[in-house]
């Protein structure tokens, strides 16, 4: 299936890359985002997802699980071994542990089946607006051994870098700038996600699970990122 843009005068399409082996699907998928403006780019199993990720350099990738020649999965962990591009994971209602394998592989959202064509891309255009550095960026932040430089999304430890993800990063950057203040989960997806369905608490979880492991000493004993049980989550400097 070739690329297609709907032209807008204003400003170039975003790319999304739908990889999914349900060929009607796809063509509903690919039909939905042209006529919401985005350039469409399909593959129809994993190996070529993955080659057209590197001939069209797309803006973002939407995976589903199932897939010949290559799952999701590994389409997913090889991506983001070198590459920071949002990925959103289709799966199955009801398999939460392939929700939570995605996510642990670096996806930045997931939708379930069946799913309407609108949610998908209120989630898609959240993200995409996101990694295009549509969303207002604020000014450097500073609390104990962490600074941020959200204009060119780096985030150094007592002066040393820490690679993130892009969502990682935004759930950083907007827990600093509200420094001990308690941050319900439904707040979190609003602000970092980008969008106000019903708060997914799973999948705050598992990216604050996962930022930890690279910020704190001890992950299993935080003490920057702070679990309020029944609450929420907030970040305290030193």
């Amino acid at each position: 299936m070739a690329s297609v843009a709907k032209q807008r005068d204003e400003a170039p399409a975003l790319k999304v890359l739908i990889a999914d082996d349900d060929t009607d699907l796809l063509d509903i998928l690919a039909y939905s985002l042209q006529r919401e403006g985005f350039e469409v780019v399909a593959a129809r199993d994993g190996r070529e997802a993955l080659a057209q990720v590197a001939a069209e350099r797309p803006d973002l990738v939407v995976l589903d699980v199932g897939m010949p020649e290559l799952d999701g999965f590994e389409v997913c962990r090889r991506l983001r071994s070198e590459s920071s591009i949002p990925i959103i994971m289709l799966t199955a209602r009801g398999e939460d542990e392939n929700i939570v394998l995605g996510l642990e592989l670096g996806a930045d959202d997931y939708v379930t089946k069946p799913y309407s064509p609108r949610e998908l891309i209120a989630r898609v255009r959240a993200l995409a607006r996101r990694s295009n550095g549509m969303v207002n960026r604020r000014d450097n932040l500073n609390s104990g051994p962490f600074q941020i430089d959200p204009d060119h999304m780096e985030v150094r430890r007592n002066g040393e870098p820490i690679r993130l993800t892009r969502i990682q990063f935004e759930l950083l950057r907007y827990m600093m700038a509200n420094q001990g203040q308690v941050l319900p989960t439904e707040m979190l997806m609003q602000n970092v996600w980008g969008y106000s369905a019903a708060a997914d608490a799973n999948l705050v979880k598992t990216h604050i699970f996962h930022l930890r492991q690279r910020i704190e000493d001890d992950p299993s004993h935080p003490r920057y990122v702070v679990t309020v049980p029944g609450v929420g989550y907030l970040f305290q400097g030193e």
